[in-house]
């Protein structure tokens, strides 16, 4: 039996609250906008750090070089950034950010 693409799952805590295909071509914030979740965004190129929220479970690719709107302490704490941020693989992502 064939598996379908992998799933990114939206939670809102342990709600889950929508889910989308993953798409490593697509950001974050626009395969939560295929799920209707919106997820708000400034700048959409991880300066501001608007979109922020806790990854779960699952791989997203953070660049060696932490976007202006990420630290250290967030990204280790599940923080990352949806507008320029891009799954590789099955996700769960939680949208409430680990603050």
């Amino acid at each position: 039996m064939p598996e379908g693409p992998p799933i990114i799952r939206f939670y809102r805590g342990s709600t889950i609250i929508g889910a989308a295909p993953a798409n490593p071509n697509i950001s974050l914030a626009e395969i939560a906008e295929l799920a209707g979740i919106t997820i708000p965004t400034n700048c959409t190129s991880g300066n501001c750090g608007t979109c922020l929220v806790r990854l779960v479970r699952g791989r997203v690719e953070i660049p060696d070089e932490i976007p202006p709107g990420l630290d250290e302490e967030l990204a280790a704490n599940g923080g990352i950034l949806t507008c320029c941020l891009y799954p590789s693989g099955p996700c769960d992502i939680d949208v409430i950010p680990p603050l």
